[in-house]
């Protein structure tokens, strides 16, 4: 299910406002020049993080419904996510949904362990809670976690934006992560659907990109894209 073009310009004036949406000439980790780029580390302040967890948490019920138990945020960027997205759904959808996250490192002493928050157990159904997913690596280290903790079901993965890239083959990784672990895998907006929101001028006298940012993305697009 994919956001109305109303709810996606909502969301890229946000990510606009807030600086993590920028575009021009960027470099990702993998050495790709890509002519946008989101920063959602330059996310700092209550406000910002409540918004953004109102996001996700109306993506998660839009694809989801009640089909999930336990949001799971991968650290570091997942933990502020995944807190924000279960106050949400608490306090906007009345879904009081348990959560957890991982320690980067295993604790030897107290409780000890490698997760903090809900104690995992056989049968919940997990939806993992991520900012964004380009090859996909986070997750793949993230789900055999899940499953040493207990016998959980994956019910699915949210993520702010779709790059839509490719991963190791011609599918876009969160096509390939859907397929490699049989779950749902959707985004609150995909590259697409921002680059269409952003196509005509939007709110508060902000132009829309221009022709040859336009044309940047397209080839960019066409190289790196992923069905």
């Amino acid at each position: 299910m994919t956001a109305t073009l109303t709810e996606t310009r909502a969301f890229v004036e946000f990510l606009l406002d807030t600086g993590v949406l920028a575009f021009g000439d960027f470099q990702t980790k993998s050495g790709r020049r890509t002519p946008y780029f989101m920063d959602f580390a330059r996310f700092s302040r209550g406000s910002e993080v409540q918004r953004l967890g109102s996001f996700y948490a109306r993506a998660i019920r839009a694809r989801l419904g009640e089909d999930f138990d336990v949001l799971f945020g991968p650290a570091y960027k997942g933990i502020p996510l995944v807190v924000a997205t279960a106050m949400t759904l608490s306090s906007e959808h009345g879904r009081d949904a348990s959560f957890c996250f991982n320690r980067k490192e295993a604790k030897d002493h107290g409780e000890g362990g490698r997760l903090v928050g809900h104690k995992l157990k056989d049968g919940d159904r997990v939806v993992i809670v991520e900012d964004v997913t380009t090859a996909g690596t986070s997750i793949r280290e993230t789900v055999p976690l899940l499953r040493a903790a207990a016998k959980v079901r994956l019910a699915g993965l949210v993520v702010a934006v779709d790059r839509q890239e490719r991963g190791t083959g011609e599918k876009s990784a969160l096509r390939e992560l859907e397929a490699e672990f049989g779950m749902p895998c959707f985004a609150i907006a995909s590259i697409d659907e921002i680059v269409a929101a952003l196509a005509v001028p939007v709110a508060q006298g902000r132009p829309g990109l221009d022709a040859e940012v336009l044309g940047r993305i397209r080839d960019y697009r066409a190289r790196y894209g992923g069905s």
